[in-house]
């Protein structure tokens, strides 16, 4: 695959001075040539568009050693009747991290448009996306998650690779409170991602069935191997803890020497995390997850305005210091901006890893 990628981005104003990071972390990892000078390796764990959204930034400034690990509990659209036809994984978020890795070139833009075309007809193919389809193919014919995966990659000439976080489709669990507006103090268990994503009341937690899944080996073997892992933004429920609730993969998570970022999401979502703050999305990431802790917490200047003496102190309570930058769209629509994001993740490369480009 070819090393992608523009050059280094150069930041704009919103930092904090910078912390000196916690002892015993590497300032910076050689690159394959031994001198130091390779691009950092990341992963990005998440699923749907804000995990698109961190890779499509990402891309800019890393080479090939990208790599998305990816949530498998949806159940809802193309990707739920694949799951429920056939037993499959869900292929949605999968293929949507493939078409965010596409180069912009013409080879990218095409094939990252075919990948996310859905038929629509009065038929079986209604709704259906090319990419999907063409996952779950390849599934069938090579009998291996990963190796399958790694061929799209390599169709779509996709600056880095795509990984599922779990080698089995799960079932998202949500304790929902108020779930029932006429028994507004009891909790209710909701399943399905597709009807938690939109559930009414309040989320207190989420499970994963089944319980403790086995973790893809390559996605423990990435993140324990990374120079930086960033989880978020996205989804806080559906697409961002889950990846907490397999337990080798929080276990690589809590034991990498890499440096961690937590990405909020600009606005809180709909029926998920409705009337959350800033800080709140800290504070249930960590009550999923006690022991893991961050390097930095990136957030939108604007978005967290009215909300910094308690979103530092939530960060400070998991080791972090946070990040504010500019990422959001210009539009005022709640989705970040590729080059701003990109700008953000450059600068924090910079000021919390080594001195000097990567390149």
């Amino acid at each position: 695959m070819p090393t992608g990628g523009r050059g280094p981005y150069r930041s704009s104003g919103g930092a904090r001075p910078v912390r000196v990071l916690r002892p015993g972390r590497a300032p910076g990892r050689p690159g394959r040539d031994g001198r130091g000078a390779g691009p950092p390796k990341v992963v990005a764990l998440g699923g749907g568009r804000g995990l698109s959204a961190s890779l499509t930034a990402l891309r800019r400034i890393t080479g090939d050693d990208l790599t998305a690990v990816v949530t498998v509990a949806d159940d809802g659209g193309s990707s739920g009747r694949l799951r429920d036809e056939l037993g499959v994984l869900p292929p949605g978020d999968l293929r949507k991290a493939l078409a965010a890795l596409c180069g912009d070139d013409d080879w990218g833009r095409t094939w990252a448009s075919l990948v996310q075309h859905r038929f629509t007809s009065h038929g079986d193919l209604h709704d259906h996306a090319v990419g999907n389809l063409l996952i779950v193919a390849l599934w069938e014919q090579l009998g291996d998650h990963v190796a399958a995966l790694d061929l799209v990659g390599r169709l779509l000439r996709a600056r880095g690779r795509v990984l599922p976080m779990a080698g089995v489709p799960l079932e998202l669990c949500a304790e929902v409170r108020g779930h029932d507006p006429d028994r507004p103090d009891d909790t209710t268990s909701v399943y399905g991602q597709a009807t938690v994503a939109l559930t009414p009341g309040e989320v207190q937690r989420v499970r994963l069935v089944p319980p403790d899944p086995p973790a893809v080996p390559e996605a423990v073997a990435a993140v324990r191997e990374a120079d930086w892992v960033i989880l978020g933004p996205g989804s806080w429920f559906t697409s961002v803890i889950p990846h907490l609730l397999v337990p080798d993969l929080l276990s690589a998570l809590t034991e990498t020497r890499a440096r961690r970022v937590l990405c909020l999401n600009l606005a809180p979502q709909p029926g998920e995390t409705d009337g959350f703050s800033p800080q709140r999305h800290v504070e249930v990431l960590v009550q999923h997850a006690p022991k893991l802790t961050f390097d930095v917490v990136l957030a939108d200047t604007a978005a967290t305005r009215d909300h910094q003496a308690g979103l530092e102190e939530a960060a400070e309570r998991i080791g972090a210091v946070v990040q504010r930058a500019p990422v959001a769209a210009r539009d005022t629509t709640p989705r970040h901006d590729p080059e701003l994001l990109a700008a953000a993740y450059d600068r924090i490369f910079r000021m919390h890893g080594r001195i000097g480009p990567w390149r």
